[in-house]
């Protein structure tokens, strides 16, 4: 089944007028990853963990919902407080029924990795777009750790995990530059019998390391390596997540592409694994700024301040895309605002993303008038101004957003098709964007 065609279509759509800039202050939600995995480590840590800024989100709810099946005491405060009582791996259950992740592919894969490190037996399973999308990435170093791990004749979930016996640690060398990848292999390695280690090919977000080190693992980066010692136990703590940068980057795009704009996101996670988007935006010519940078639980935090300009064109380094691969969607958009043209290559990992992301915003921005052409790994895409009409968001939350700031270049309304799965990372996100300018209203039915 193709990425585009694995999901039932929603009804809920954006219907999205025309615009010209974005202003004023913004908070945007919590980040995803870390949110999946304060849950997941404060569930299998000794002691009460405490997390603020958790996203209160369609994906990361499903993870924490996993470990409550799994008999893990976790309360709810007010809005992204969230407490979990932890007793330790032994303390965890089989869970009863089989696991449901809805669209959540960071949360099917790093539990793959915790719980087959932890020999509890399950099935992970999840909508139609994430029981369509490539598994054996990680099932097959899990496998070879000593896992036994059972997918669909195409490597599809659902997965199945059985009782296997402990791991041995491996040392992996992964095909592509996958944070996915590497944190479900260091996370069975936790639980595996001797030292795991993980070599990647170029950068990817370090939120796993990060946040095992805060939870008090010992975890040994050296350049694009990281290994970890099995056997070592999770102490818990207590952390605020940050602003997620990729529901940022829908708002950076919109404001840095339409002169006039002067718009400050608040409290946004500035992990130097992550900031890619900012960086290509700036080789574009875009004017961000980022003030008061702090630190907030061993993740660098800032505000970003963005003045609108009309961007340039230009060849995307390929060091940066793993740097940005959740943000190309939005950035598209900000290609297809930009003098000349853009060219992105080496992004061939957003084919098996939640849809095929090039394949849907290629398809979509032309649809909305833009000169694009896509390519295997990337695109190709002229500037120009949009005429409006409808955009297919292939029920992918990322391109649903970032046709939606493509009204602000657009010289007729746009409609934005299947948007329901927004709620998996931006809950809100309409009212939220609304408030700053843009002129969506959410349509059901």
């Amino acid at each position: 089944m193709s990425q585009t065609a694995s999901h039932i279509a929603s009804t809920k759509r954006f219907a999205v007028d025309p615009g010209t800039s974005l202003n004023g202050e913004m908070i945007v939600p919590g980040d995803k990853s870390m949110s999946h995995r304060s849950i997941m480590f404060g569930a299998i840590a000794t002691g009460v963990t405490e997390v603020t800024g958790f996203l209160e989100g369609e994906d990361s709810l499903h993870t924490l919902a996993a470990f409550q099946s799994m008999g893990v005491h976790i309360e709810r405060g007010g809005v992204g407080e969230v407490t979990l009582h932890g007793r330790g791996v032994e303390a965890l259950t089989v869970p009863e029924n089989d696991i449901y992740l809805g669209n959540s592919g960071t949360g099917m894969r790093l539990l793959t990795g915790l719980l087959a490190g932890m020999n509890i037996p399950c099935v992970l399973t999840g909508d139609g777009s994430l029981n369509g999308r490539p598994m054996r990435r990680i099932t097959n170093p899990l496998t070879s750790m000593g896992a036994v791990i059972s997918t669909n004749d195409n490597g599809t979930p659902p997965l199945k995990i059985a009782k296997s016996g402990q791991l041995t640690g491996i040392e992996y060398t992964c095909p592509m530059a996958s944070a996915q990848v590497k944190s479900a292999v260091l996370l069975a390695g936790l639980h595996a019998q001797g030292v795991t280690t993980v070599h990647e090919p170029a950068i990817t977000r370090d939120h796993t390391e990060r946040m095992l080190r805060g939870f008090g693992v010992d975890v040994v980066v050296d350049g694009l390596t990281a290994s970890i010692k099995g056997g070592q136990q999770l102490q818990a703590t207590s952390l605020t997540v940050p602003g997620d940068i990729s529901s940022s980057a829908f708002f950076l795009v919109g404001a840095a592409m339409t002169p006039g704009s002067r718009l400050t996101i608040k409290g946004v996670g500035m992990n130097p694994s992550r900031t890619g988007v900012i960086d290509i935006l700036k080789l574009m010519g875009a004017d961000i700024r980022i003030e008061n940078l702090r630190e907030t639980g061993g993740e660098p935090v800032a505000d970003l301040q963005v003045v609108g300009s009309q961007l340039n064109g230009i060849h995307v380094p390929e060091e940066l895309v793993s740097l940005a691969i959740d943000e190309f969607p939005a950035l598209f958009v900000a290609a297809a605002s930009a003098s000349g043209t853009t060219v992105v290559t080496g992004a061939e990992e957003l084919r098996v993303k939640e849809t095929d992301r090039i394949q849907v915003m290629a398809d979509g921005l032309r649809a909305l008038g833009a000169d694009i052409t896509d390519m295997p790994d990337g695109a190709r895409i002229n500037g120009c101004r949009l005429k409006g009409g409808t955009a297919d968001s292939a029920g992918d939350h990322r391109t649903a957003m970032s046709f939606a700031m493509a009204s602000l270049i657009s010289d007729g309304p746009i409609t934005v098709l299947d948007c329901a799965n927004v709620n998996t990372s931006f809950p809100n996100f309409a009212r939220v964007a609304a408030g700053v300018g843009l002129r969506i209203a959410e349509v059901d039915g």
